[in-house]
């Protein structure tokens, strides 16, 4: 089989069967994590990040190729969660950069495509490395501009580059040493890989599943719409679909775009919203269907208003409690914004106790996620368009979440948001405590970055499969001290394992040790450990807190 050209519809297909194809294989992508922790999530965010894409392409109905082209970058971009989604949805963001204005993808466009997808995705990550995600990526462009000027046919050039590409990916171990001591390739280029074959499969015209279910897209991070017939009315929390089309005055922009789905996320759930040149068409499961509407007024007129009780069988008890609705609906409205600020502040928690703990040094805003479910760029979005100041530092805490942080950062034009770059919980409270009313906002990011620069980290839990890294033997089941940089200790017993590891982070410099124990581990253990650690280290101060985190038994600093 040989096609010249791709269309829209043919694109879309292979996008969706490149999407299921990663979604089919992500458990398998993330066992391939370097560290054998209980939170290796690298299938798992390129996953949510193309899923969150494919429902907006599964959405629409024959589209041409620059709507279906928004609908893949837009999407990706928002749903866009740890280093590897972020790095896919800017992959897509070129490679759609490349074919939006083609009534028909030939095979001179499909390759410069490749190189804007290639080029994007670099420049979004300020230190490249190679033998990752990255050099996967390079390696199929880069073979594919080779195969067009041998003037290859179209299939010739997928399937040659998407072979090159595999041989690259088998290389990756050989340009990262820790790929190549834990015996594994690179995560992210194996998911790339895998959307590529998806893709390719489609291309060829094998028979694939091209439907986005329920259950699939709630592993992607959406609400799993189940039929009214199946559940009670307590069950429906948002009780009207609602459904129109935006005549827009103007096109919408990605930022209004994200802003504008950021409200609906604020009143239900269910939510698609795709925006072409001058329509946008909007669905959303709500209580407020009348703040919906209002709501997309202010983008122009509306067209074709659909709405309906998901409750029709209590349509009585609806009618009764209809004025109760309304007076909360008009309380909701007059409720007070969050007073003004000069500085406001975001960030990432892990625990309800470190939660606790971000509130009191000053954050108005917590994303509940950190190292076992990595934020999207949209949950940034959301919480940046809740704090109402003019500057907003946001504080990552994981180096997993920085660039979907950046990637907000860019998104937003009204707002001065500045990403500190903290790796770890510990580096987000110093650089809190670290800020300075008065300064100015660039002079706070130096500080800030680096008062989390001071602190070391350490973080014990249990490992999840056999392994050699760092120099060690890790079993199955074992407890590992993991520091900045590398595993620390190993070992059977949890308390035993963490002095190991605090023996290897103290030195004279040492003044304060603070403990974060889990959700796993009983304030009289924390304490005891506490205890242990004051006569161990007697010039230090021991401080320990009740983090509440999941997966990992205890958090600690030193400094």
């Amino acid at each position: 089989m040989s096609i010249s050209t791709i269309n829209a519809e043919l694109l879309a297909k292979m996008f969706l069967a490149g999407a299921r194809n990663l979604e089919i294989n992500k458990e398998w992508i993330n066992e391939l994590n370097v560290f054998p922790v209980p939170d290796g999530d690298t299938g798992t965010n390129m996953t949510m990040t193309i899923m969150s894409a494919a429902k907006e392409v599964a959405a629409l109905d024959a589209p041409n190729m620059e709507v279906l082209a928004k609908a893949i970058s837009s999407g990706s971009l928002r749903g866009a969660r740890g280093n590897s989604g972020v790095i896919l949805s800017q992959l897509l963001r070129g490679f759609t950069k490349g074919i939006k204005y083609s009534e028909e993808i030939d095979k001179v466009v499909i390759v410069d495509a490749f190189q804007k997808a290639t080029a994007t995705a670099y420049k979004a990550v300020m230190k490249p490395k190679e033998g990752t995600i990255l050099t996967v990526a390079k390696g199929f462009s880069d073979k594919s501009l080779e195969l067009l000027e041998a003037d290859a046919e179209f299939n010739e050039i997928l399937e040659g580059s998407l072979a090159y590409a595999e041989e690259v990916l088998a290389k990756t171990p050989e340009m990262l040493p820790v790929l190549k001591e834990a015996g594994v390739v690179d995560s992210g280029g194996q998911g790339l890989i895998q959307v590529l074959k998806g893709a390719f499969d489609a291309y060829l015209g094998k028979e694939v599943d091209y439907d986005i279910p329920a259950a699939k897209a709630e592993s992607a991070g959406a609400v799993k719409d189940t039929p009214a017939a199946d559940i009670s009315t307590a069950d429906i929390k948002f009780g009207y679909c609602t459904e129109f089309i935006i005549m827009t005055k103007e096109p919408m922009s990605v930022e209004e775009e994200l802003k504008f789905k950021a409200f609906l996320e604020g009143i239900g759930d269910s939510i698609v919203v795709v925006a072409d040149e001058e329509i946008v068409k909007v669905h959303v499961h709500t209580n407020e269907p009348g703040v919906a509407i209002t709501k997309a007024l202010t983008y122009g007129e509306l067209s074709r208003m659909k709405i309906d009780n998901m409750r029709e069988e209590h349509r009585e008890k609806l009618i009764k409690d209809a004025s109760k609705l309304a007076a909360e609906a008009a309380k909701e409205e007059k409720k007070p914004q969050m007073p003004h600020k000069e500085n406001g502040f975001i960030s990432v928690s892990i625990g309800a106790g470190i939660g606790e703990i971000f509130r009191e040094l000053g954050v108005d805003y917590l994303i509940e996620g950190g190292q076992t479910m990595n934020p999207s760029t949209e949950n940034m979005l959301n919480a940046i368009e809740q704090v109402n100041a003019d500057t907003i530092y946001i504080l990552p805490n994981n180096k997993n979440i920085i660039l979907a942080a950046n990637q907000a950062q860019s998104l937003t034009k009204d707002k001065k948001v500045v990403v500190i770059p903290t790796k770890t919980v510990p580096q987000g409270l110093a650089a809190l405590i670290g800020f300075e009313a008065g300064k100015t906002a660039e002079e706070n990011a130096e500080l800030m970055t680096e008062c989390a620069a001071n602190i070391k980290t350490g973080q014990v839990t249990y490992a999840v499969r056999d392994t050699h890294i760092d120099d060690k033997d890790i079993h199955e089941g074992n407890i590992m001290g993991i520091g900045d940089h590398a595993i620390l200790s190993v070992g059977e017993d949890i308390a035993e394992t963490t002095k190991d590891m605090l023996a290897q982070m103290t030195d004279e410099d040492s003044e304060l040790i603070s403990i974060y124990y889990g959700e796993d581990v009983t304030e009289e253990a924390a304490n005891a450990l506490g205890d242990e650690l004051t006569e161990l280290y007697p010039d230090c101060e021991v401080e320990v807190y009740a983090g509440g985190q999941p997966i990992y038994y205890y958090v600690v600093s030193v400094e």
